[in-house]
C-alpha cells in the first residue's frame, strides 16, 4: 500500500520505511513555533518538567504577534515571559517589535520552513507552512513544551483527502475563494483529523500567496493539515528565502485517500463565508444588500504583498464609503516596507484607510478593530466564529483581499467588478 506526501514526511522523520493512517508514531521536530499568547503557558509547563534547556535554539521561534505592540498589562506580562525566555536560552529566531510579523508570514520570509520539514506550532493555523511542501501542523502549549525540551512530538498518521485542481481561474479569484469553496463544500469537520492534499494542473495558476492562504485555512475544514507538491515556483521560493537544505516527497502513485474531489477552478465565483462558520458560503451573485461598518484586510491567511497589490488595484483613485472603518495590515515588516515603496500605503490611506504595523490584532478579536454590537465586518481573516471579533452580537463575513476592498468602496459586501470591471 502506497503512502500519500504527509505520510512519507513522516515516516521519514520517525525513522522508519513505510506507516499508516491511524499509526502512533514519535516524530523528530524541524521547527516548534510558539507565540506571544501560547508560548507563556509552554514555558511554564517546561519549567514543571524540570529540563535543563531546549533541544535545540536554532529550530526554535518565538514570535511576539497577537497583541504586539502589548496592548494591556496583561499582554505585556506575557511578552515579558517569552523575552526573558528567549534570552535566557538564547533563542536564535525571536522576534520582537521592529522585527516581528504575522508568525505564518514571517516565518516562511524568513526561511525557516522549507519542503519535508515536519513543524509543530502553539496556533492552529500552522499549517500554513504545507504550502511549502512541509508538515505542519497546530498543537497545544503541553505539547509545544514538550517539542522544545525534547525535539520530538507524537502523531498519530493521518488519512487523507485529494483535491484535484483543474482549470485557470478568472482575474479575481484567489486562494481564499478556493479554499472557502472547498470548506463550503466539506463542512468544518469535512476533513478531521485528515491531511488535504491538493494537485493537478490548476496549481500552476497559484501564486505561492495563494497556496500559504489554502494551506492555512486547511484547519477551517477541520484538517490536521493541508500540503502542496513543491514545483517551480515553490522551490524557486525556497532558493529565494533560505539557505537551509530541503527535501522533495512526492505522494506514490497507489497511495490510499479516502475521499477525492476535483475543483474546476475557472468556475469558481468569488465567495464569501456568512456568519458564524466558515463552511457558510456564498457566491458574490447570491448575496444581496449587506451593507458593512468594518474592512479588515490582513492576518496570516491575507496580509502578504500579493493581497495588499489586490486591494490597492481596487482602490486606487477612490474613497471608502463614508462611515465605513477600513483598517489594512501588512503581515510582516518586509511586506510593510516593500508596500511603502511600490506606493500602496499611499493608496490606502488616501483612500481613507489606516495601515498598522504587524498584528494579528483584529482577528481574534484583541484589539486595532474590535466591533460594537450588531456591527458588521468584512475580513479577510480566517474565522468567524460568535464574538471572534468582539460584541457576540456582531458578524463578520470572510472573504478575498478583492472583495474586501470592494465592499470598502461600495458600504456593502460587493464582488470587484462592481467597482472596477472584470
Amino acid at each position: 500500500m502506497g503512502m500519500t506526501m504527509t505520510q512519507k514526511i513522516l515516516a521519514a522523520h520517525a525513522g522508519l520505511d513505510t506507516v499508516q493512517a491511524g499509526q502512533l508514531i514519535e516524530a523528530d521536530l524541524d521547527l516548534v513555533l510558539g507565540n506571544d499568547i501560547t508560548s507563556p503557558v509552554a514555558i511554564h509547563e517546561m519549567e514543571k518538567m524540570k529540563t535543563e534547556g531546549v533541544f535545540h535554539k536554532d529550530k526554535i521561534a518565538l514570535v511576539l504577534d497577537h497583541f504586539v505592540p502589548n496592548k494591556d498589562i496583561k499582554s505585556a506580562q506575557h511578552c515579558k515571559c517569552v523575552r526573558e525566555f528567549a534570552c535566557k536560552h538564547e533563542i536564535s529566531n525571536y522576534f520582537d517589535v521592529g522585527e516581528m510579523g504575522i508568525e505564518h508570514a514571517l516565518l516562511p520570509e524568513k526561511g525557516l520552513t522549507v519542503a519535508g520539514d515536519v513543524i509543530i506550532g502553539a496556533d492552529s493555523h500552522t499549517c500554513t507552512y504545507g504550502a511549502l511542501g512541509a508538515f505542519s501542523t497546530g498543537v497545544g502549549s503541553t505539547d509545544m513544551a514538550a517539542g522544545m525540551a525534547t525535539g520530538k512530538a507524537w502523531f498519530k498518521v493521518p488519512s487523507a483527502i485529494k483535491f484535484n485542481l483543474v482549470g485557470k481561474p478568472a482575474k479575481w479569484i484567489s486562494g481564499k475563494d478556493i479554499i472557502l469553496h472547498i470548506i463550503g463544500m466539506i463542512g468544518v469537520d469535512g476533513a478531521l483529523y485528515k491531511s488535504m492534499e491538493f494537485v493537478g494542473d490548476g496549481i500552476q495558476y497559484l501564486s505561492m500567496d495563494d497556496r500559504f492562504t489554502i494551506a492555512n485555512m486547511a484547519i477551517e475544514g477541520g484538517g490536521k493539515n493541508g500540503i502542496f507538491p513543491v514545483d517551480e515556483l515553490c522551490q524557486a521560493y525556497l532558493k529565494e528565502h533560505s539557505v537551509r537544505p530541503y527535501k522533495i516527497y512526492e505522494a506514490d502513485e497507489d497511495a490510499v485517500y479516502d475521499e477525492e474531489y476535483t475543483i474546476d477552478l475557472s468556475a469558481l465565483k468569488p465567495t464569501v463565508a456568512f456568519p458564524h462558520l466558515p463552511e457558510n458560503t456564498k457566491t458574490i451573485d447570491e448575496i444581496g444588500e449587506i451593507a458593512i461598518d468594518q474592512v479588515v484586510i490582513g492576518s496570516c491567511t491575507n496580509g502578504r504583498l500579493d493581497d495588499l497589490r489586490i486591494a490597492a488595484e481596487i482602490l486606487k483613485g477612490k474613497k471608502a464609503a463614508k462611515g465605513v472603518r477600513v483598517i489594512v495590515i501588512p503581515a510582516t515588516q518586509k511586506i510593510y516596507l516593500d508596500a511603502m515603496e511600490e506606493g500602496l500605503l499611499k493608496i490606502f490611506i488616501e483612500a481613507g484607510a489606516i495601515v498598522s504595523t504587524p498584528t494579528c490584532g483584529p482577528c481574534l478579536g484583541g484589539y486595532m478593530g474590535i466591533l460594537a454590537e450588531k456591527e458588521r465586518c468584512i475580513s479577510t481573516t480566517n474565522r468567524n466564529f460568535v464574538g471572534r471579533m468582539g460584541h457576540t452580537e456582531s458578524e463578520i463575513y470572510l472573504a478575498s483581499p478583492a472583495v474586501a476592498a470592494a465592499s470598502a468602496v461600495t458600504g456593502k459586501i460587493s464582488g470587484p467588478d462592481e467597482v472596477i470591471g472584470g
